[in-house]
């Protein structure tokens, strides 16, 4: 049977990949694709090798509003790989991490491709579930046109506080090259920074997700927060409390599962590394020894261009209740 316009906004087995020029590329899905994708990106493990280019010209006039999604919002290297995979159960909603559309939209600031993105993001397999969408750092900046879109989808905007974020952003030369190429990508939003040092652009990013993650709270009225040491700290009550305001439809001895098996003992972005939380807390103290005097030039650098003294103060107010 020939594929349709129908099939392709109708079933997440056709899943929207990537742009490629004026193209929209789709790769096939299933449930176990999906499940066994960490990422929706270069890093997709599709269900079987094939792609399909479509021209955007005869996509984009058929683009019909999206249906709900539901949303992890997050500052990058703050558990939201954990926090998506550990809701990922296959009988219930569909998780999506980090699509690549969807950047690449953020990146190219292009309403019309971000409205097929999220039109084609909100297909799901059952429809008493919303899909549930990880987003990545370049979409924070695109927090106004989604809550536009969608205000009242539910939302969890999953962050650290400063000095936690600076430790994971800063603590090896791989994570730093990740903060240069970001900001640098992200420039059209915030500004040149390549004259700040590292620790100044790790306080500078972290102060315009904490603007950013305020400003959507007043848009999108179902939208919490949720310090990533929550989650650290207390796996099994943050996951009932993120399920329940996602509206996703876990069992609760399948919760209890995930908390309790490898998930929650290996790194989440590659299950072959031992990590848990005892693991995380000993080398985060170790990165503070180590990066003091930077730590201390990072938040210099917040107290003098944040607002107000407490610039995260809104983000506490509004957080996850358990």
């Amino acid at each position: 049977m020939a594929l349709t316009f129908d099939d392709l906004f109708g079933s997440p087995d056709h899943f929207l990949q990537a742009f490629e020029q004026d193209h929209a590329v789709f790769v096939p899905m299933d449930r176990t694709a999906y499940h066994r994708s960490i990422f929706l990106d270069h890093r997709i493990s599709p269900a079987a090798a094939q792609r399909m280019a479509l021209p955007l010209a005869d996509l984009m006039p058929r683009a019909r509003g999206a249906a709900p999604t539901a949303w992890i919002f997050h500052m990058a290297h703050c558990g939201s790989t954990l926090l998506a995979r550990a809701l990922d159960d296959p009988a219930a909603s569909l998780v999506l991490r980090e699509p690549l559309a969807l950047r690449q939209s953020a990146i190219q600031r292009d309403p019309a491709r971000l409205a097929l993105v999220l039109a084609m993001l909100g297909k799901r397999y059952r429809g008493d579930a919303p899909t549930l969408v990880k987003a990545n750092v370049p979409v924070n900046f695109l927090l106004p046109q989604i809550a536009a879109a969608q205000r009242d989808a539910p939302a969890i905007l999953l962050y650290l506080p400063l000095r936690a974020y600076l430790l994971a952003i800063l603590r090896d030369d791989n994570h730093r090259g990740w903060l240069r190429h970001v900001t640098t990508q992200l420039a059209p939003y915030l500004g040149d920074w390549s004259a700040l040092s590292d620790a100044e652009r790790g306080a500078a990013l972290w102060l315009a997700q904490v603007e950013a993650f305020t400003t959507a709270l007043s848009a999108m009225p179902n939208a919490r927060t949720l310090d990533a040491e929550t989650l650290f700290d207390a796996p099994l009550p943050t996951l009932r409390a993120a399920a329940a305001q996602f509206g996703v439809p876990i069992a609760p001895q399948t919760l209890e599962t995930v908390v309790a098996g490898p998930l929650f003992s290996t790194y989440s972005k590659n299950p072959s590394v031992a990590f848990d939380n005892a693991a995380r807390r000993t080398r985060a103290a170790e990165v503070a020894a180590a990066i003091a005097p930077e730590l201390d030039l990072a938040e210099a650098y917040v107290a003098r261009h944040a607002a107000t003294a407490a610039p995260d103060a809104a983000l506490l107010a509004a957080a996850l209740s358990r």
